[in-house]
């Protein structure tokens, strides 16, 4: 995403981003996730994480874009979530800061900044990571999560193994105690979408 002009200073490489989000298109994605926490993102100060999903949302032209805007501080997520979805994106991504250790910590964070960082107007995606984030939700917290949440619209699950955590969450929703929900699973690359307890 950056590319190095010398030892001190750098700059954001808009035709690497260009060559990326075509070649998506070229190959027939529907949409496409940027600013993850696994990349550059972390790296980037506001204006340049501003720059880079503007550039992917104009230039993804008919896919969806969802922006990563996971951040140690509320009002950064917001700035970059309003901007995104300014410039056209679908909605933002959401992954909890590694310091969050109980289960009321992490419920009250996503209330603060899904709700009121990011606003009840965007939809979101949870991002579920434990291993590389070490902040670990369980089925019952996810749920609360979304239940809380009615904006959250889909879970980025990357747990693994995962297989009884989605078990979990689709008999939450057959019993009808959780609504539904979109599930991007991040081993393997699979979409599911849960709807009156069916997977599809």
């Amino acid at each position: 995403m950056r590319r190095r002009h010398s030892t001190t200073t750098a700059r954001i490489d808009d035709k690497s981003i260009d060559r990326l989000t075509d070649f998506y298109a070229e190959v027939g994605c529907d949409g496409v996730t940027v600013l993850g926490i696994m990349g550059e993102a972390p790296k980037l100060d506001g204006s340049e994480a501003e720059e880079v999903a503007k550039r992917f949302v104009k230039r993804a032209k008919n896919m969806q874009v969802i922006v990563g805007v996971s951040s140690p501080g509320f009002a950064a997520m917001r700035s970059l979530a309003r901007a995104s979805m300014d410039a056209g994106a679908a909605g933002v991504m959401i992954a909890p800061p590694p310091t969050l250790r109980t289960d009321d910590q992490i419920t009250g964070y996503f209330q603060t900044g899904g709700r009121g960082a990011v606003g009840s107007g965007i939809p979101w995606v949870l991002q579920d990571y434990p291993l590389t984030l070490s902040v670990v939700f369980t089925p019952a917290v996810i749920r609360r999560i979304v239940m809380d949440n009615p904006s959250c619209v889909m879970l980025k699950h990357e747990d693994w193994p995962g297989l009884e955590k989605i078990s979990a969450l689709r008999a939450f929703q057959k019993d009808g105690s959780l609504r539904p929900l979109s599930i991007l699973t991040g081993n393997g690359g699979l979409f599911l979408r849960f709807r009156d307890g069916a997977r599809r």
